[in-house]
């Protein structure tokens, strides 16, 4: 496993219980897309290789209930709607590119 920047650690100073969960996500992503990089931002973590595939955030997609301490909204750039569940939203901001936003939690 990678040694953890400072900047991700800076943006989960105010949610340590989700920092286990996204480092699993971030391996995860890094290991099937090894071009892809990683820059941290004031609202959200984003990987991108030529163009913006996934971000990482704690916007609210859900009622606080439905979104547990320790989980993340990863959204998803996607070329049709996902066919999950899963999916707290999904929209279609231009034609033939969707965004998906899933709650992903730790248990």
């Amino acid at each position: 496993m990678r040694e953890t920047d400072g900047d991700t650690l800076l943006f989960f100073a105010g949610h340590p219980a989700s920092l286990p969960l996204y480092l699993c996500l971030e391996e995860k992503i890094i290991t099937l897309f090894p071009q892809a990089q990683k820059r941290v931002q004031k609202t959200q973590i984003t990987f991108f290789h030529r163009h913006v595939f996934a971000c990482v955030s704690f916007a609210r997609v859900r009622r606080k209930q439905e979104q547990p301490e320790g989980s993340v909204v990863l959204t998803l750039s996607l070329p049709s709607p996902l066919e999950s569940p899963r999916a707290a939203v999904q929209t279609e901001p231009y034609p033939g590119r969707w965004t998906c936003h899933l709650v992903i939690r730790g248990d």
